[in-house]
């Protein structure tokens, strides 16, 4: 049997720490700490390394973004340095998940970059919380694709952003798999990415694992990025793969 998810939850209003705590409780789900601040949840994380971390994106002092930059930051020094795990091993690094109040943040755009694996806004349902929790446990991405791509077209390049770009080797992919990046970049699902190729979804499934793992990419969310900030799909393209 799958043990719950072990859960932090970072936000600067107490009500809502206490609210989500019992949501998550009543379904079974372990908060093991709640922080404040950037720096209370970079430590809770270091002492109870847990398997999601509900991140509010704007705070006093150290805000989410930052926090996340460096909670992934840790996981790499941890494993040896490199991006895809190095020689370091150990645990999985928590799936972040943005609390925000906007459907559309720069922020939230930025966090994505830095690792985050979707956003919640702050009045989302209990059942809407608590699967999305289970959903990026499993190593799913919260955000479907074209929900990325909306805030890759509005924030892409833009002035302050405050993350590295995911710019990455394409050179890497096969030609099959550029068609595919290109085609996921630009929103559609597994089973229209199929459908355009002429292919099995389970093959699908295949091309996409590769190119996350080749690309050292975390989930669909960051391929969606990487596919505009390497310039492979540009914003108001028309959609047909070249």
């Amino acid at each position: 049997m799958t043990k719950a998810p072990r859960v932090v939850i970072v936000d600067d209003q107490s009500l809502v720490r206490t609210g989500f705590r019992m949501i998550l409780a009543a379904d079974g789900i372990e908060v093991v700490a709640e922080a404040s601040d950037g720096e209370e949840a970079i430590a809770a994380v270091r002492r109870t390394r847990p398997d999601v971390v509900l991140m509010d994106i704007r705070m006093p002092g150290t805000d989410g973004l930052e926090a996340t930059r460096r909670i992934f930051e840790d996981d790499r020094t941890r494993r040896g340095g490199t991006e895809d795990g190095g020689s370091g091993g150990g645990s999985e690094p928590p799936r972040v998940i943005i609390l925000t109040t906007y459907d559309l943040d720069r922020y939230v755009y930025a966090a994505l970059g830095a690792g985050a694996s979707g956003f919640l806004l702050k009045d989302v349902t209990p059942e809407h919380l608590t699967a999305a929790v289970h959903l990026v446990r499993s190593g799913d991405a919260l955000l479907a694709p074209a929900i990325t791509r909306r805030l890759v077209e509005r924030f892409a390049g833009a002035a302050g952003d405050r993350t590295a770009p995911l710019h990455r080797d394409l050179s890497t992919l096969t030609p099959r798999e550029l068609e595919v990046l290109e085609a996921l970049a630009r929103g559609h699902s597994n089973a229209e990415l199929a459908a355009r190729f002429q292919l099995s979804e389970a093959t699908v499934k295949t091309h996409v694992a590769r190119i996350l793992s080749k690309l050292r990419l975390r989930d669909r969310a960051q391929a969606v990025i990487a596919a505009y900030e390497t310039g492979l799909v540009t914003p108001g393209s028309d959609g047909v793969p070249r």
